[in-house]
């Protein structure tokens, strides 16, 4: 997929919707060849996805191993709206915590209060963190009133070339 086409799918409103959100479930190849998908907090700076965790996180081997991921972004009506997004995570291990998680743990709902003793509780716990960065290299917005699932869309395909015939 081309970069001019990934920009232009991530630019449109109901992507940016999605991309606001908190949660992301990130595929990945474990170390036993096995997939895993998990869901993981996230922030989007605009042409990457940001995840951050733990040091001593399982899914770092495999990630070194196999970076290759995926990523949903969906939401939990009817008709969703879903962003498929494909890319390579890179890791990051930084020192402290992140500022990418400060930021995507903001949005929960907290006093002001418990908001400061959260922070302080995960810099009292985290002497560092890793961040996953992924670039996106194909993605696919779904929502089900301009855009379908592949396989539906050659089913519609499927159906007008036979009604034309």
């Amino acid at each position: 997929m081309e970069q001019h086409e990934i920009t232009e799918i991530l630019n449109r409103p109901i992507s940016q919707e999605l991309l606001a959100r908190d949660l992301t479930r990130l595929a990945y190849v474990a170390g036993d060849g096995t997939p895993r998908n998990v869901p993981i907090s996230f922030t989007w700076n605009g042409s990457e996805i940001v995840l951050c965790t733990t040091k001593n996180a399982p899914k770092l081997r495999s990630l070194r191993e196999r970076p290759e991921v995926a990523l949903t972004i969906d939401t939990e009506v009817h008709p969703p709206k879903i962003l498929l997004i494909r890319g390579r995570a890179e890791l990051d291990v930084v020192d402290g915590i992140p500022e990418e998680f400060l930021q995507m743990n903001g949005s929960y709902e907290m006093t002001p209060e418990q908001r400061v003793e959260w922070e302080a509780e995960v810099r009292s716990l985290y002497d560092g963190m890793v961040r996953i960065v992924i670039t996106p290299t194909w993605v696919k917005l779904i929502d089900f009133e301009t855009t379908l699932p592949s396989a539906v869309e050659e089913l519609v395909r499927e159906r007008a070339e036979r009604q034309r015939a």
